[in-house]
């Protein structure tokens, strides 16, 4: 695969969409190493600051309480996709914000609005004049409507429970529980229109590919908005051969 000019790709904003488990993560940071492109995990900084507000004893049950405090944490994120980082208050969280209490509580902290209008105006900072990958569930419809490149990445929920379990080490035993754990989280995000692609996006069902295969895909996608010739929007299952 060529690249267009490193002017080209310097300015665009990869937008990255799609539900829990379907591999954003793994794709996007392949993406950006591949072309050279800065990384920006959103969904790390929505866990960043659920973990600040664990670690002070907020309730993040309660929506005002949550409100109070979202301005609080310093929060700040690396995009380097080789080994992307995040800290809050000037504390190393890369791991901490994956532990299990995080992830019970991300949800209730994310819906709350204070909480997203602080973490989208960091993102929207982040981002700055382009030349990045940006992963989450609303980038293309809120963050970054005007991105060059909209990709909506999605899986059976069976392929996306394996690939979450084996990325957390479990065994075939827990497939069925992490299973039920996407089914309540897909709950979640169907009230917010996480699980829609928006408009002008492209969407790439990644159940019956590789990671590498989905990789090539996206990358394509990128070159060709890059270079002015995006494929055809909401086109399914897009290939790219080497």
């Amino acid at each position: 695969m060529s690249l267009p000019s490193p002017h080209a790709l310097s300015r665009i904003v990869v937008a990255v969409d799609g539900p829990s488990g379907s591999g954003k993560s793994s794709v996007s940071r392949g993406v950006a190493a591949r072309l050279g492109l800065r990384y920006l995990d959103t969904g790390a900084q929505y866990r960043a600051i659920t973990y600040w507000m664990l670690q002070n004893k907020v309730d993040v049950d309660d929506p005002a309480a949550v409100a109070a405090e979202a301005g609080a944490p310093a929060i700040v994120s690396g995009t380097d996709p080789e080994q992307p980082a995040i800290s809050v208050d000037g504390e190393d969280v890369s791991a901490a914000i994956r532990e299990a209490d995080v992830t019970a509580a991300v949800s209730a902290v994310a819906a709350v609005p204070a909480v997203r209008a602080r973490l989208i105006a960091l993102q929207r900072e982040v981002i700055g004049a382009g030349g990045i990958v940006v992963e989450g569930r609303d980038i293309a419809s809120v963050v970054a409507p005007d991105a060059a490149a909209k990709v909506f990445l999605t899986a059976s929920q069976d392929a996306r429970a394996r690939r979450r379990n084996a990325e957390n080490g479990g065994g075939d035993a827990t497939v069925t529980a992490t299973r039920e754990a996407l089914t309540r989280r897909d709950s979640v995000d169907n009230r917010t229109n996480a699980l829609s692609a928006a408009p002008g996006a492209t969407v790439v069902d990644a159940t019956e590919l590789t990671l590498d295969q989905v990789i090539d895909t996206v990358a394509g996608i990128v070159v060709h908005a890059a270079e002015g010739t995006a494929p055809g929007a909401g086109s399914q299952g897009v290939g790219l051969t080497r």
